[in-house]
C-alpha cells in the first residue's frame, strides 16, 4: 500500500515496502524541503514526478549503480577524451546545468524537473550536497550533469548534451575525479542503454541499501569538487 507522507513528518516508511509494480513506489506527497530530501537520499530513495502530480518518491530494486573502477570508455569516446574537445569543469553553472536537464526533449512529453524540483536542487546546491558537471566547447555550455554527493558516494540525477559525445565525456570525467577522490558507488537510478555503455548495472536494493549504510557517511577528499 502506498504510504502518504505528511508535511509535518520527515519520515519515510522503511524501502522494503517500495511497491513492486511501478517498480520502487514508496510514498507520495510531503514537500521537496531541503531537510526531507537530505533524509530521503541518505535511505537510497529519490522523489521523481511530473507536472501536476503529487510528489512521488522511489526505491526502486534493482537499482542501477556504477562502481568508479567499473567505468567503460569505448575506443571511440577515449579518441574524443584524448583530442581534448570539450574543457570539463565542476560546480560552475549549477543552475544553467538544471534547467538545460529540464528542457524538453524529442523523445518526452513534458520534463520531471519541474520548477519547484529546480529550486529544491539549487538550495541542495548552495547547502554543499548537490552537485554539477559543465561540459564546454570553447565559451559554450554544450553538456553536462548534476547530482547529490554524500559521503562517499554520488547520485546522479540527470544529463544533457548538445554536442555529440559531450554528456558521456562530462560523465567518465566525473567518474574518473570521484574515483580519484575515494567515492565507491554512482547511483544512476533507473536504467538506460546509454547508463549500461558507460559500464553501470544493477543491484538489489538490499546491496544498496547496505552500501549507504556503510559509505554515506564516510567523508572524501577534501577540496574533491573544486575544478
Amino acid at each position: 500500500m502506498l504510504t502518504w507522507l505528511n508535511r509535518n513528518d520527515l519520515h519515510f516508511p522503511p524501502i522494503e515496502r517500495a511497491l513492486r509494480e511501478p517498480n520502487g513506489l514508496l510514498a507520495a506527497g510531503g514537500d521537496l524541503s531541503l531537510e526531507r530530501l537530505v533524509q530521503a537520499y541518505r535511505q537510497g530513495i529519490f522523489p521523481w514526478f511530473e507536472e501536476g502530480q503529487p510528489i512521488l518518491w522511489w526505491s526502486p530494486d534493482p537499482r542501477t549503480v556504477l562502481r568508479p573502477e567499473q567505468l567503460h570508455v569505448s575506443r571511440s569516446l577515449a579518441k574524443v577524451l584524448r583530442r581534448g574537445a570539450f574543457e570539463v569543469t565542476f560546480d560552475q553553472q549549477f543552475a544553467a546545468v538544471v534547467k538545460a536537464c529540464a528542457a524538453p526533449r524529442s523523445y518526452a512529453n513534458g520534463t520531471w524537473i519541474t520548477g519547484k524540483m529546480q529550486q529544491a536542487y539549487l538550495a541542495l546546491h548552495e547547502a554543499g550536497y548537490a552537485h554539477s558537471v559543465e561540459v564546454w566547447e570553447g565559451s559554450e555550455l554544450v553538456g553536462g550533469l548534476y547530482g547529490l554527493a554524500m559521503g562517499r558516494l554520488f547520485f546522479g540525477e540527470s544529463m544533457f548534451s548538445r554536442r555529440d559525445n559531450a554528456s558521456k565525456v562530462g560523465f567518465a570525467t566525473l567518474v574518473q575525479h570521484l574515483e580519484r577522490s575515494g567515492f565507491v558507488l554512482i547511483d544512476c537510478q533507473m536504467p538506460t542503454n546509454h547508463l549500461h555503455s558507460l559500464g553501470a548495472g544493477p543491484i538489489s536494493r538490499v546491496e544498496f541499501a547496505a552500501a549507504l549504510r556503510e559509505h554515506v557517511d564516510q567523508p572524501a577528499l577534501a577540496g574533491c569538487w573544486q575544478s
